[in-house]
C-alpha cells in the first residue's frame, strides 16, 4: 500500500512510454523493487532507510531525459509504504542514471576492452536499442532506439496464426516454441513462428545495416530478454560474425 492505495504486480505490461515521468507508475514499480531488496536482507520497519538508486534509460533518450529522470525519483522526502504486510520508510538520497545497454555490456567488459569497436544491441519488449562502444567508451553519437521490440513480433505472429490456422496463441506459446519446445505444438504452427522470428532478426540486421552499422565485423553484444529469446535465430542468421550474449537478467543493475 502506498498513499492509501493498493497495488499489485501482474503480467500486464504498462503501455510503452517514451517519457516515464508522466505519472507515478514507474516510481511505484521501483518501490516494489526497493521493498524486495530490503526484505531479502531482512530490513523492514519504521526506521528510515537511506537509498542510493541506480536507474537506466535507453541510450538514445539518455542525453535528453537523464536529468528529468533523476528529478523524478529525487526530493520526495521520506516515502512510507507497506509490502507483504511489512512497513517500510525510505529516503532516496542519491540517484544516478546510466545508459541501459552500456551498463549491461559493462558486466563483460573484460572481454570487450581489447576491441576497437563494439556494437551493443538491446532487444526489449517495445524497443530495440543500439549503442556503439569504442575502446571501452560509450559513443552516444552513434545510438538510437528503434520501436520494434519482440512485442511487435509476437503481435505479428498471433495475427497470422489466427488468420491462417484459426488458432489463438499467447506469448507463452510463442516463448515455448522459441525455446525449442516444438513437440507441444503442431508442425505448421512451429514453422510459422520460426520463420517469422527469422524474418524479424533479418529485418533488424538489415535496418542496422541501413544505418551504416556493419554486423559482420567487430563484436556485437546482444542484451535484453528479446535477444535471449531469439538467440538461435540470431546465431543462425549468418549476418553476425562475432555475437556475444549477456544472459543475466540483472545485468543492467549490476553494470
Amino acid at each position: 500500500m502506498y498513499e492509501n492505495r493498493y497495488y499489485t504486480l501482474s503480467n500486464q505490461r504498462i503501455p510503452y512510454k517514451r517519457d516515464k515521468t508522466e505519472d507515478d507508475r514507474f516510481f511505484i514499480l521501483t518501490l516494489f523493487g526497493i521493498a524486495q531488496e530490503l526484505q531479502a536482507r531482512g530490513i523492514y520497519g519504521d526506521n528510515t532507510q537511506r537509498i542510493q538508486l541506480a536507474v537506466g534509460l535507453p541510450p538514445a533518450h539518455y542525453g535528453a531525459q537523464n536529468q528529468t529522470f533523476i528529478r523524478y525519483f529525487s526530493d520526495r522526502g521520506v516515502v512510507k509504504f507497506t509490502y507483504k504486510d511489512r512497513h517500510h520508510a525510505v529516503y532516496i538520497d542519491d540517484v544516478r542514471c546510466y545508459p541501459q545497454a552500456y551498463a549491461a555490456a559493462a558486466t563483460m567488459m573484460d572481454r570487450l576492452m581489447g576491441s576497437p569497436r563494439v556494437l551493443i544491441v538491446d532487444i526489449g519488449g517495445f524497443t530495440a536499442d543500439y549503442l556503439m562502444m569504442r575502446s571501452g567508451r560509450a559513443d552516444l553519437a552513434v545510438c538510437d532506439s528503434l520501436e520494434n521490440g519482440v512485442i511487435v513480433l509476437y503481435n505479428q505472429i498471433r495475427k497470422k496464426a489466427n488468420s491462417e490456422f484459426d488458432i489463438l496463441l499467447d506469448e507463452t506459446d510463442i516463448d515455448g516454441i522459441l525455446e525449442g519446445k516444438a513437440d507441444l505444438y503442431a508442425p505448421d504452427i512451429v514453422s510459422l513462428v520460426e520463420q517469422m522470428a527469422r524474418n524479424f532478426v533479418n529485418d533488424l540486421a538489415n535496418g542496422l545495416r541501413e544505418r551504416m552499422l556493419d554486423l559482420s565485423s567487430g563484436k556485437v553484444v546482444f542484451v535484453g530478454g528479446g535477444a535471449i529469446r531469439l538467440r538461435r535465430q540470431i546465431e543462425s542468421s549468418g549476418k553476425i560474425r562475432n555475437a556475444l550474449f549477456v544472459e543475466d537478467i540483472n545485468a543492467n543493475a549490476k553494470g
